[in-house]
Protein backbone atom coordinates (compact mmCIF):
# COMPACT_ATOMS: atom_id res chain seq x y z
CA UNK A 1 0.00 0.00 0.00
CA UNK A 2 1.33 3.44 -0.90
CA UNK A 3 2.49 5.62 1.96
CA UNK A 4 0.45 8.81 2.40
CA UNK A 5 3.43 10.86 3.58
CA UNK A 6 5.42 9.93 0.46
CA UNK A 7 2.47 10.78 -1.76
CA UNK A 8 2.29 14.16 -0.01
CA UNK A 9 5.98 14.73 -0.82
CA UNK A 10 5.44 13.81 -4.49
CA UNK A 11 2.51 16.23 -4.77
CA UNK A 12 4.60 18.98 -3.18
CA UNK A 13 7.42 18.41 -5.70
CA UNK A 14 4.88 18.52 -8.54
CA UNK A 15 3.36 21.76 -7.23
CA UNK A 16 6.58 23.61 -6.39
CA UNK A 17 8.89 22.29 -9.11
CA UNK A 18 11.90 21.32 -7.02
CA UNK A 19 13.00 19.29 -4.03
CA UNK A 20 14.21 22.43 -2.28
CA UNK A 21 10.89 24.26 -2.71
CA UNK A 22 8.90 21.16 -1.68
CA UNK A 23 11.04 20.78 1.47
CA UNK A 24 10.43 24.41 2.33
CA UNK A 25 6.66 24.09 1.82
CA UNK A 26 6.46 20.93 3.91
CA UNK A 27 8.90 22.17 6.59
CA UNK A 28 11.07 19.11 5.90
CA UNK A 29 14.82 18.87 5.53
CA UNK A 30 15.83 18.54 1.86
CA UNK A 31 17.45 15.09 2.37
CA UNK A 32 14.18 13.89 3.92
CA UNK A 33 12.26 14.83 0.77
CA UNK A 34 14.83 13.04 -1.39
CA UNK A 35 14.60 9.98 0.85
CA UNK A 36 10.78 9.84 0.60
CA UNK A 37 10.96 10.14 -3.19
CA UNK A 38 13.48 7.32 -3.39
CA UNK A 39 11.36 5.09 -1.13
CA UNK A 40 8.25 5.85 -3.20
CA UNK A 41 10.08 4.85 -6.38
CA UNK A 42 11.13 1.61 -4.69
CA UNK A 43 7.54 0.91 -3.57
CA UNK A 44 6.05 1.55 -7.00
CA UNK A 45 8.86 0.05 -9.07
CA UNK A 46 8.71 3.15 -11.29
CA UNK A 47 11.01 6.08 -11.89
CA UNK A 48 9.00 9.09 -10.77
CA UNK A 49 11.52 11.98 -10.99
CA UNK A 50 14.54 12.67 -13.12
CA UNK A 51 17.43 15.07 -12.70
CA UNK A 52 17.44 18.10 -14.97
CA UNK A 53 20.49 20.24 -14.40
CA UNK A 54 20.52 21.11 -10.72
CA UNK A 55 16.80 20.38 -10.33
CA UNK A 56 14.28 17.56 -10.92
CA UNK A 57 11.17 17.04 -12.96
CA UNK A 58 8.46 14.41 -12.84
CA UNK A 59 8.44 11.59 -15.35
CA UNK A 60 5.22 10.62 -17.08
CA UNK A 61 4.63 7.98 -14.37
CA UNK A 62 5.44 10.59 -11.71
CA UNK A 63 2.91 13.06 -13.14
CA UNK A 64 0.22 10.39 -13.35
CA UNK A 65 0.80 9.30 -9.75
CA UNK A 66 0.97 12.92 -8.53
CA UNK A 67 -2.41 13.66 -10.13
CA UNK A 68 -3.99 10.63 -8.46
CA UNK A 69 -2.24 11.40 -5.18
CA UNK A 70 -3.69 14.90 -5.17
CA UNK A 71 -7.19 13.42 -5.51
CA UNK A 72 -6.47 10.91 -2.72
CA UNK A 73 -5.13 13.55 -0.36
CA UNK A 74 -8.13 15.76 -1.05
CA UNK A 75 -10.51 12.92 -0.18
CA UNK A 76 -8.58 12.14 2.97
CA UNK A 77 -8.78 15.78 4.04
CA UNK A 78 -12.55 15.74 3.44
CA UNK A 79 -12.93 12.53 5.43
CA UNK A 80 -10.93 13.98 8.32
CA UNK A 81 -13.09 17.13 8.31
CA UNK A 82 -16.32 15.12 8.28
CA UNK A 83 -15.12 12.83 11.06
CA UNK A 84 -13.98 15.82 13.12
CA UNK A 85 -17.41 17.40 12.70
CA UNK A 86 -19.11 14.18 13.75
CA UNK A 87 -16.82 13.55 16.70
CA UNK A 88 -17.07 17.17 17.72
CA UNK A 89 -20.90 16.89 17.60
CA UNK A 90 -21.24 19.48 14.85
CA UNK A 91 -23.13 17.16 12.50
CA UNK A 92 -24.92 13.80 12.45
CA UNK A 93 -28.23 12.27 13.42
CA UNK A 94 -29.57 10.48 16.49
CA UNK A 95 -32.97 8.76 16.80
CA UNK A 96 -34.97 7.96 19.94
CA UNK A 97 -37.98 5.67 20.45
CA UNK A 98 -40.14 6.66 23.42
CA UNK A 99 -43.55 5.81 24.86
CA UNK A 100 -46.22 8.57 24.95
CA UNK A 101 -46.05 9.67 28.59
CA UNK A 102 -42.26 10.04 28.36
CA UNK A 103 -42.73 12.12 25.20
CA UNK A 104 -45.23 14.21 27.15
CA UNK A 105 -42.94 14.89 30.13
CA UNK A 106 -39.15 14.75 30.35
CA UNK A 107 -38.23 13.96 26.72
CA UNK A 108 -39.05 17.50 25.45
CA UNK A 109 -36.80 18.99 28.14
CA UNK A 110 -34.02 16.59 27.16
CA UNK A 111 -34.54 17.44 23.48
CA UNK A 112 -34.42 21.17 24.15
CA UNK A 113 -31.18 20.86 26.11
CA UNK A 114 -29.69 18.62 23.44
CA UNK A 115 -30.65 21.02 20.61
CA UNK A 116 -29.23 24.01 22.46
CA UNK A 117 -25.93 22.25 23.16
CA UNK A 118 -25.59 20.63 19.73
CA UNK A 119 -27.45 22.70 17.10
CA UNK A 120 -25.76 20.85 14.23
CA UNK A 121 -27.19 17.45 15.21
CA UNK A 122 -30.47 16.12 13.82
CA UNK A 123 -32.60 14.62 16.64
CA UNK A 124 -35.62 12.50 15.64
CA UNK A 125 -38.32 10.67 17.63
CA UNK A 126 -40.47 7.60 17.09
CA UNK A 127 -43.42 6.92 19.40
CA UNK A 128 -43.36 3.29 20.48
CA UNK A 129 -44.35 1.20 23.47
CA UNK A 130 -41.44 -0.86 24.91
CA UNK A 131 -41.83 -4.09 22.87
CA UNK A 132 -41.92 -2.13 19.61
CA UNK A 133 -39.13 0.18 20.81
CA UNK A 134 -36.88 -2.82 21.44
CA UNK A 135 -37.54 -4.10 17.92
CA UNK A 136 -36.68 -0.69 16.45
CA UNK A 137 -33.47 -0.62 18.46
CA UNK A 138 -32.43 -4.12 17.39
CA UNK A 139 -33.11 -3.36 13.72
CA UNK A 140 -31.01 -0.19 13.85
CA UNK A 141 -33.96 2.10 13.11
CA UNK A 142 -33.31 4.03 16.35
CA UNK A 143 -30.17 4.66 18.40
CA UNK A 144 -31.80 4.63 21.85
CA UNK A 145 -35.12 3.48 23.31
CA UNK A 146 -37.02 4.43 26.45
CA UNK A 147 -38.61 1.46 28.21
CA UNK A 148 -40.69 0.77 31.31
CA UNK A 149 -41.08 -2.35 33.43
CA UNK A 150 -43.32 -3.15 36.40
CA UNK A 151 -42.13 -5.20 39.38
CA UNK A 152 -42.86 -8.84 38.67
CA UNK A 153 -42.98 -8.32 34.91
CA UNK A 154 -41.49 -10.96 32.66
CA UNK A 155 -38.13 -9.39 31.84
CA UNK A 156 -38.11 -8.26 28.20
CA UNK A 157 -35.48 -9.74 25.93
CA UNK A 158 -32.62 -7.28 26.29
CA UNK A 159 -29.88 -9.69 25.24
CA UNK A 160 -27.18 -7.71 23.46
CA UNK A 161 -28.59 -4.38 24.64
CA UNK A 162 -27.27 -2.13 27.40
CA UNK A 163 -29.77 -0.36 29.63
CA UNK A 164 -29.78 1.89 32.66
CA UNK A 165 -32.58 3.03 34.94
CA UNK A 166 -33.45 6.72 34.69
CA UNK A 167 -36.20 6.99 37.29
CA UNK A 168 -38.93 5.18 39.16
CA UNK A 169 -42.50 6.41 38.95
CA UNK A 170 -45.49 5.59 41.10
CA UNK A 171 -48.98 4.55 40.02
CA UNK A 172 -52.23 6.16 41.17
CA UNK A 173 -55.90 5.22 41.34
CA UNK A 174 -57.91 7.68 39.20
CA UNK A 175 -61.63 8.14 39.95
CA UNK A 176 -64.25 10.81 39.24
CA UNK A 177 -63.90 13.78 41.58
CA UNK A 178 -67.08 12.94 43.52
CA UNK A 179 -66.45 9.24 44.06
CA UNK A 180 -65.17 7.92 47.37
CA UNK A 181 -62.79 5.01 47.99
CA UNK A 182 -59.00 5.08 48.07
CA UNK A 183 -58.34 1.38 47.45
CA UNK A 184 -58.73 -0.67 44.30
CA UNK A 185 -61.14 -3.02 46.11
CA UNK A 186 -63.40 -0.08 47.01
CA UNK A 187 -64.34 0.01 43.30
CA UNK A 188 -64.73 -3.71 42.65
CA UNK A 189 -68.37 -3.26 41.52
CA UNK A 190 -67.64 -0.39 39.17
CA UNK A 191 -66.54 -0.48 35.52
CA UNK A 192 -62.84 -0.15 34.80
CA UNK A 193 -60.81 1.44 32.02
CA UNK A 194 -57.67 -0.37 30.88
CA UNK A 195 -54.58 1.02 29.18
CA UNK A 196 -52.02 -0.70 26.96
CA UNK A 197 -51.78 -4.49 27.00
CA UNK A 198 -48.94 -4.61 29.54
CA UNK A 199 -50.68 -2.00 31.72
CA UNK A 200 -53.89 -4.06 31.69
CA UNK A 201 -51.96 -7.13 32.81
CA UNK A 202 -50.55 -5.10 35.68
CA UNK A 203 -54.02 -3.74 36.57
CA UNK A 204 -55.56 -7.22 36.64
CA UNK A 205 -52.70 -8.47 38.81
CA UNK A 206 -53.04 -5.59 41.27
CA UNK A 207 -56.80 -6.10 41.56
CA UNK A 208 -56.34 -9.84 42.03
CA UNK A 209 -54.06 -9.05 44.97
CA UNK A 210 -57.05 -7.27 46.55
CA UNK A 211 -59.39 -10.18 45.87
CA UNK A 212 -61.34 -9.27 42.74
CA UNK A 213 -61.23 -9.19 38.95
CA UNK A 214 -61.88 -5.76 37.40
CA UNK A 215 -64.72 -5.43 34.89
CA UNK A 216 -62.77 -3.70 32.11
CA UNK A 217 -65.32 -2.03 29.85
CA UNK A 218 -63.03 0.29 27.85
CA UNK A 219 -59.42 0.01 26.69
CA UNK A 220 -57.22 2.79 25.35
CA UNK A 221 -53.59 3.75 25.83
CA UNK A 222 -54.43 7.44 25.32
CA UNK A 223 -54.07 8.86 28.83
CA UNK A 224 -56.03 12.00 27.88
CA UNK A 225 -58.97 9.87 26.71
CA UNK A 226 -58.71 7.66 29.81
CA UNK A 227 -59.05 10.64 32.14
CA UNK A 228 -61.90 12.06 30.07
CA UNK A 229 -63.79 8.77 30.45
CA UNK A 230 -63.15 8.75 34.19
CA UNK A 231 -64.25 12.40 34.49
CA UNK A 232 -67.49 11.49 32.70
CA UNK A 233 -68.19 8.77 35.27
CA UNK A 234 -67.65 5.91 32.84
CA UNK A 235 -65.32 4.03 35.15
CA UNK A 236 -62.12 4.09 37.20
CA UNK A 237 -58.54 3.32 36.27
CA UNK A 238 -54.92 3.42 37.33
CA UNK A 239 -52.32 5.64 35.66
CA UNK A 240 -48.56 6.04 36.08
CA UNK A 241 -47.15 9.30 37.37
CA UNK A 242 -45.73 10.41 34.01
CA UNK A 243 -49.16 10.17 32.37
CA UNK A 244 -50.64 12.33 35.12
CA UNK A 245 -47.74 14.79 34.88
CA UNK A 246 -48.22 15.08 31.13
CA UNK A 247 -51.98 15.73 31.47
CA UNK A 248 -54.25 16.12 34.50
CA UNK A 249 -57.99 16.38 34.02
CA UNK A 250 -59.36 18.71 36.73
CA UNK A 251 -62.49 16.56 37.13
CA UNK A 252 -60.70 13.46 38.42
CA UNK A 253 -59.37 12.52 41.84
CA UNK A 254 -55.97 10.89 42.09
CA UNK A 255 -54.90 8.56 44.91
CA UNK A 256 -51.27 7.32 44.98
CA UNK A 257 -51.02 3.55 45.42
CA UNK A 258 -48.26 1.81 47.34
CA UNK A 259 -46.19 -0.94 45.75
CA UNK A 260 -47.11 -0.28 42.12
CA UNK A 261 -44.09 1.71 40.95
CA UNK A 262 -42.59 1.07 37.54
CA UNK A 263 -39.02 1.58 36.38
CA UNK A 264 -38.14 3.82 33.44
CA UNK A 265 -34.92 2.96 31.64
CA UNK A 266 -33.08 3.81 28.45
CA UNK A 267 -31.52 1.13 26.26
CA UNK A 268 -28.88 1.26 23.53
CA UNK A 269 -27.38 -1.42 21.30
CA UNK A 270 -23.79 -2.51 20.92
CA UNK A 271 -20.69 -2.34 23.03
CA UNK A 272 -19.41 0.86 24.62
CA UNK A 273 -18.39 3.52 23.93
CA UNK A 274 -21.57 4.90 22.36
CA UNK A 275 -21.36 7.11 19.26
CA UNK A 276 -20.84 10.74 20.35
CA UNK A 277 -24.34 11.88 19.34
CA UNK A 278 -25.99 8.99 21.20
CA UNK A 279 -23.83 9.61 24.28
CA UNK A 280 -24.84 13.28 24.23
CA UNK A 281 -28.54 12.36 24.04
CA UNK A 282 -28.18 9.98 26.99
CA UNK A 283 -26.59 12.77 29.02
CA UNK A 284 -29.58 15.06 28.43
CA UNK A 285 -32.10 12.27 29.10
CA UNK A 286 -30.45 11.59 32.47
CA UNK A 287 -30.51 15.28 33.38
CA UNK A 288 -34.18 15.69 32.37
CA UNK A 289 -35.18 12.56 34.31
CA UNK A 290 -33.36 13.79 37.41
CA UNK A 291 -35.21 17.11 37.15
CA UNK A 292 -38.51 15.25 37.63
Amino acid sequence: MLDVTRLTVLVAVARHGSVTAAARALHYAQPSVSHHLARLEAETGSRLVQRVGRGVRLTEAGRMLADRAEEILGRLASAEAELAAHTGLRSGRVRLAAFPSALGTFVPAAAAGFAAAHPGLDLRFSEAEPPAAIRLLRSGEVDAALLFTHPGDVTPDLDGLRHEQLLEEGTSLVVPAGWEGDRLADHRERPWIGGCERCRVRLVSACAAEGFAPDIRFTTDDYVAVQALVAAGMGVTTLPALALAAHRNPSVRVVPLAGLARRISVAVAGDPPDPPATAALLTHLRAAARAL
